[in-house]
């Protein structure tokens, strides 16, 4: 095996029937918040089209939407790399979260049903089924999607698209330079964040965010990196 199919082997591509581009997408996601996929890596087309057996169009695709979302850098006549970011990048981008999430939590109080707080619990309900089998790639991928899914609870999709942007660069930061052992949030921040909403009290729902969210960027350390990963096939592999 040569090693980015190495740091994607040990991914979960879940849901075969997901478009072969959100599977390369969430594979890379993966890889990135375990680990062992490193900033500054080259995601060549031919090589992710090898992996997974498909065209390079699908793979245009699925480097087109990472892209968008700042997830990763396409530098012309080199191709694509894993995007690095900085210190001020992961201030700016938290400082960001911070001020749209506070919106979205007043409006998720205030317009949250029923089904929507069945929804965010049955989500907190995977997520701790994850943070329990150990598995750091689900754990920071369904933290973002509890996010996202707080943003369609608070019914303004300007915003959500907005949210959608800045969780997915979390990630990317997170999965650089969050401790590989350390916990990211405390078990109970998202489900005292429900609570919260469910009690419509939105001066609470808007303190426990925004601690939320500092807690999760206090944990952020930007010290000395591990060199980029130069083969796909080291850490990416289709099962």
């Amino acid at each position: 095996m040569t090693p980015v199919a190495q740091a994607l082997a040990a991914c979960n591509l879940g849901d075969m029937d997901k478009p072969l581009e959100t599977i390369i997408v969430d594979s890379i996601l993966d890889a990135i918040a375990d680990q062992r996929l490193r900033a500054g890596t080259k995601l060549g087309e031919q090589a992710l089209s090898d992996l997974f057996r498909c065209n390079r169009a699908h793979v245009r695709r699925a480097l087109a939407t990472l892209t968008a979302y700042r997830v990763v850098d396409h530098l012309p006549n080199r191709g694509a790399f894993v995007a690095t970011p900085t210190p001020q990048d992961a201030r700016d981008i938290f400082q960001a979260r911070r001020a749209i999430e506070r919106v979205i939590c007043r409006n998720a109080v205030n317009q949250a049903t029923e089904q929507d707080i069945a929804d965010l619990r049955s989500h907190l309900a995977q997520e701790a089924a994850a943070k329990g089998q150990g598995n750091r790639p689900a754990a920071v991928r369904l933290s973002r999607g509890f996010h996202v899914l707080l943003g369609r609870v608070g019914r303004n999709p300007v915003l959500s698209r907005y949210l959608e942007e800045l969780t997915m660069q979390s990630s990317l930061i997170i999965g650089l330079y969050a401790s590989a052992h350390g916990t990211l949030c405390a078990e109970d921040e998202h489900a005292r964040l429900v609570d919260a909403i469910e009690a419509r009290d939105p001066d609470a729902a808007q303190r426990l965010l925004d601690e939320h969210l500092r807690h999760i960027e206090a944990g952020i350390e930007f010290g000395d990196e591990a060199p980029p990963t130069d083969m796909l096939s080291a850490v990416l592999k289709r099962s």
